[in-house]
């Protein structure tokens, strides 16, 4: 039997979801094609994202002696127009560009500087590819909004439709996210521990773009309502503590039943237990962290806004930057609400069209016939 294709696996930058997303790809058992995978460390964006194609010089030139791939399916942290310059072995090689977010929509922090690297990163990148991917509509619609806007901005000689060019060969994908099971999550049923008060859940990171100040004067404005919760306060936080993060350990003491990085078993015990799942975030792509918890049970309070809109029903979501609109979500999940199906963004639901894709990947070059082309992995079309 032949040698399966081989395909490169580039991630130029493991954070949490990058690597959850290379490791459930790499680990699909009996796929039309195998992996090679190259991976950097999630640290030092700036670098990352302009130096990679450096870091991985070497490397690529040593797996380049032993075989080229048939495929490569990066990540758009990648720089692949300077890789593919770098390395004329791979000129020929199709690449499909896989954006876990964008940069024209992240927004900057106030310790960070502005610069359109980043963003040209990308742009270059979905230029020099076969087809890029997004994890949702939002991610896709607000990239190229952002191309859009740029383009303007530059004093001349810019080439026209671009953005006609870059929507002909995107499509929408989203990273598989494994359920819960609840049914085998256990929780401690002692007299002492059985609580029947609801708890509303934080399981993002503490970091500005998530807003977690946004998330301090929500509970607030629930508070001063008389309404008894309890909250699980998840997600990574930096090492010096964030000033929202105190004063809700301060105020809110007795009501806290986890605080910090827990346990897997443990982390799934609260999914559980939460009766609501709080998103405050000024960004967000797909939100895997909100689809696991609402798959296990929790009910949504998200912006109206951001990837939340293809996911979530409109009494679940409130109008950004409304407090008041948000702590009557909050207070009508709490006391009445109903739970949401976000099935369809599983890894149960998912899991076909990125067979689909790797079945692409497998086939001789300029062949789309038997798989239908991109309908046969587009999230939207599949």
């Amino acid at each position: 039997m032949p040698e399966r294709p081989l395909v490169w696996l580039l991630s130029a930058y493991r954070s949490e979801s990058h690597a959850s997303w290379v490791n459930w790809l790499s680990n699909q058992q009996d796929l039309p094609v195998r992996f090679r995978i190259f991976e950097l460390p999630g640290r030092y964006f700036r670098w990352r994202i302009r130096g990679n194609p450096l870091s991985w010089m070497a490397e690529f030139r040593d797996a380049l002696r032993q075989e080229c791939p048939h495929h490569i399916l990066a990540t758009s942290m990648v720089d692949i127009a300077t890789i593919k310059g770098l390395h004329p072995e791979l000129a020929g090689t199709p690449v499909t560009l896989y954006f876990h977010e964008n940069q024209f929509a992240y927004p900057v922090g106030d310790r960070q500087h502005s610069s359109i690297d980043p963003q040209m990163v990308q742009l270059y990148g979905a230029l020099a590819s076969e087809r890029c991917l997004f994890n949702s509509r939002f991610n896709l619609e607000s990239m190229l909004q952002g191309v859009a806007e740029l383009l303007r901005k530059l004093p001349d000689a810019v080439p026209d439709n671009v953005v006609d060019q870059l929507r002909a060969k995107s499509s929408v994908l989203p990273v598989p996210v494994d359920t819960v099971n609840i049914d085998t999550v256990t929780i401690d049923t002692t007299p002492e521990k059985i609580d029947s008060t609801p708890v509303i859940l934080w399981n993002h990171r503490w970091e500005y773009d998530k807003r977690p100040d946004r998330f301090e004067a929500l509970l607030d404005a629930v508070g001063s309502r008389d309404i008894d919760f309890q909250l699980a306060l998840l997600g990574p936080r930096p090492s010096k503590v964030p000033v929202e993060l105190s004063r809700i350990r301060t105020r809110y003491a007795d009501c806290i039943i986890a605080d910090g990085m827990v346990p897997r078993v443990e982390y799934e015990a609260l999914l559980k237990r939460a009766q609501v799942v709080v998103s405050t975030a000024d960004h967000e792509f797909q939100g895997l962290s909100m689809i696991e918890a609402v798959s296990a049970g929790a009910i949504p309070v998200v912006p109206d806004a951001l990837c939340y809109r293809e996911q979530y029903p409109d009494c679940c979501r409130y109008t950004p930057g409304d407090v008041d609109d948000a702590a009557d979500r909050m207070t009508d999940a709490l006391l009445n609400g109903q739970k949401v199906d976000i099935s369809r963004w599983t890894t149960a639901s998912t899991r076909e069209l990125w067979r689909n894709l790797m079945t692409y990947f497998s086939l001789p070059a300029g062949v789309t016939e038997v798989t239908n082309g991109s309908n046969s992995w587009d999230f939207y079309t599949g």
